[in-house]
């Protein structure tokens, strides 16, 4: 069964007293306003799966500054852990009536035939496309400046198919799986991406030198694609090329557009430039339904100490929890969120120790509140 949490929908005007770090606001700087259609402001119903590992904090820690700012969203939790060999049939119910949910990581034991859950979540509701949004945020010292990339992923085929057999003893075949439908919709997915958000360039990432049919496929599908979005530049880098360009001069990248392996690898080397992973949002997106997550899987679930010491950064999944928002139609509230969160770590009093700091998540949570206009 499902606990739903409802936050306080009162004082949805209610803005705190300007303090030491909240400007009072510039009455200058509003743009045009949102016209919202009648009902919009309804609470919104969203599934919440805390995870494992520091997944229950992180998630805690969304609740908490939802409620603070009176957000129109109500969750349904559900205890869901990566040990299982399913999916509950009411998470993915719940899930599809929803359309949206939030949750923390599932750890995916290694070997011993387990099948992942987060890959199951993925091909169950055709979560097709994983978007990582990996940047500078001001006053969080990184070795690389004006880094601003979104790595988006193919998410339901290629070896996470999950095709192999052991052909005879000693001998494991593992398949690859490329399609022209899955190669053409991500690469939309993509273009579209990028002309909607003004980004000026799509990157394919690929290894078609030597996989030539499969990677070659999805290249095909790139350039069918791109030859439909003039405006937007269009190129393609070998997968190595691209590792060894991303740690020297990841500025260059703006809309990276991969296959499912190598952009779990490709984010989570962009994600270790801009700042951590304990800072990038991202989400995984179908036609239908969308999932909101720590954007980088490195370090997701974290370690027992960080749970036990109540330290993990909470970050990633605040500003994910922003996506959301956008995604809902809240745009009010996603500007709030990620403004008061930037806000926290430009200042620098308050960081979990992934970020050079001693604060524990609860501390952070409390600063991110505060900082609610």
């Amino acid at each position: 069964m499902a606990r739903r949490t409802l936050p306080i929908l009162k004082n949805l005007t209610h803005r705190p007293t300007p303090g030491p770090f909240l400007p009072k606001p510039d009455p200058n700087t509003r743009s045009v306003t949102y016209m919202p259609r009648p009902g919009d402001g309804a609470p919104r119903p969203v599934t919440l799966i805390p995870g494992d590992g520091i997944g229950p904090l992180v998630t805690d820690a969304v609740e908490q500054v939802m409620e603070a700012m009176h957000a129109p969203v109500y969750f349904e939790r559900y205890d869901v852990h990566g040990d299982l060999k399913r999916v509950p049939t009411e998470v993915i119910e719940s899930i599809r009536k929803n359309k949206v949910c939030l949750k923390g990581g599932l750890k995916t034991p290694v070997g011993g035939g387990v099948s992942s859950l987060n890959v199951q979540l993925r091909k169950e509701l055709d979560l097709y496309a994983s978007l990582v949004n990996c940047f500078n945020l001001p006053g969080l010292p990184t070795r690389h400046e004006n880094v601003d990339i979104v790595v988006i992923r193919e998410n339901t085929e290629g070896e996470y198919s999950g095709l192999e057999h052991e052909v005879v003893p000693g001998v494991v075949e593992s398949l690859k799986v490329i399609t022209k439908f899955c190669s053409e919709r991500i690469a939309k997915y993509a273009f579209e991406y990028a002309y909607l958000n003004n980004r000026k360039k799509v990157t394919a990432v690929h290894k078609a030198n030597i996989m030539k049919l499969a990677d070659g496929l999805f290249l095909e599908s790139c350039r069918e694609i791109a030859t439909k979005y003039p405006s937007i530049k269009y190129n393609e880098i070998i997968v190595d090329n691209c590792c060894m360009q991303l740690v020297s001069k990841p500025e260059q990248f703006d809309v990276m557009v991969t296959p499912n392996l190598y952009g779990n690898l490709v984010a989570n080397t962009a994600a270790g430039i801009a700042g951590g992973t304990g800072v990038m949002p991202g989400g995984n997106v179908g036609a239908d339904h969308a999932v909101f997550e720590q954007g980088a899987s490195a370090g997701n679930v974290g370690n027992e100490k960080l749970w036990e010491q109540k330290k993990a950064n909470p970050v990633a999944l605040l500003l994910s929890s922003a996506m959301m928002l956008r995604h809902l139609q809240f745009p009010s509230f996603a500007d709030r969120l990620e403004t008061a969160v930037k806000r926290v770590i430009s200042e620098g009093k308050y960081r979990t120790k992934d970020l050079g700091g001693v604060s524990t998540t609860q501390e952070v949570v409390d600063a991110v509140i505060a900082n609610l206009d």
